[in-house]
């Protein structure tokens, strides 16, 4: 990566996104996919994007990304995340805008473990009185 290269960590669920931040054409790369073939749903993809469209940057900046673990939402949340905090870095002043949208706060809800003698993490067999 080059010397003007931001980079930050997004987290969402049990994803993680290492994202890499540089001026550029708006070309986003996802585990050295292009966005728009990496994820099969546009939702995702509009996920993705929200930042860059939030602060009406999208040609500006080229976004390398390295996500792993979880499903596909959940990795397209770890990946706004990893861009709002790569942007925050790049430039204090898209802050206050990254902020009031959501964009910087971790969505820290896990999925809850399943308990012994439940049928689900809460679920547990219907009670029959006779």
């Amino acid at each position: 990566m080059s010397q003007d290269t931001t980079y930050a960590t997004g987290r969402r669920k049990t994803s993680t996104a290492r994202v890499y931040l540089s001026k550029g054409k708006g070309n986003i790369l996802v585990n050295d996919i292009p966005l728009e073939d990496y994820f099969g749903r546009e939702v995702a993809k509009i996920l993705v994007m929200q930042p860059l469209v939030l602060l009406d940057i999208v040609e500006k900046f080229d976004v390398v990304v390295k996500v792993s673990g979880g499903g596909s939402f959940g990795q397209a949340g770890a990946i706004r995340h990893g861009i709002s905090r790569a942007l925050e870095k790049y430039d204090d002043n898209y802050r206050k805008d990254l902020k009031s949208a959501g964009y910087l706060t971790r969505d820290s809800r896990q999925v809850e473990r399943k308990k012994v003698g439940l049928v689900k993490a809460r679920k547990s067999k219907q009670f029959s009185k006779r």
